[in-house]
């Protein structure tokens, strides 16, 4: 899908608060609910999209998690979006409190130079 593959991915991180109806479910609902009412959705309309979810309810009382999305560019990017805000993950079972988006090393781009990073030893 992306138009230039020399383009970085763009990496949104999406901060979420679980609903009461969310927590009410059991477990195995939630399973069910998110693997039949979500992703299917998101599969049928998006390209290019990847997911990992954090946790973070034993930290913050206004973000109970944190679900990063890679999207390929920036038209699949806005495809995940809508897609989500069709499903009930969007305002029923989570309330998105907040979206940062960007592009990881987004400098180094524009700017044709090399990621400054620290090294893990």
């Amino acid at each position: 899908m992306s138009a230039d593959p020399t383009e970085p991915p763009v990496t949104a991180f999406m901060l979420v608060k679980t609903s009461p109806e969310w927590l009410a479910m059991t477990v195995a609902a939630r399973i069910h609910a998110f693997t039949t009412e979500i992703v299917p959705v998101i599969e049928a309309r998006t390209r290019g999209v990847r997911s990992r979810f954090y946790d973070t309810e034993f930290y913050s009382a206004r973000v109970t998690d944190v679900w990063v999305w890679e999207a390929d560019d920036h038209a699949a990017y806005r495809l995940l979006i809508d897609a989500l805000r069709e499903t009930p993950f969007w305002d029923r079972y989570f309330t998105v409190v907040d979206l940062l988006v960007g592009t990881e090393n987004g400098y180094a781009h524009t700017y044709g130079v090399d990621p400054v990073a620290t090294l893990a030893t």
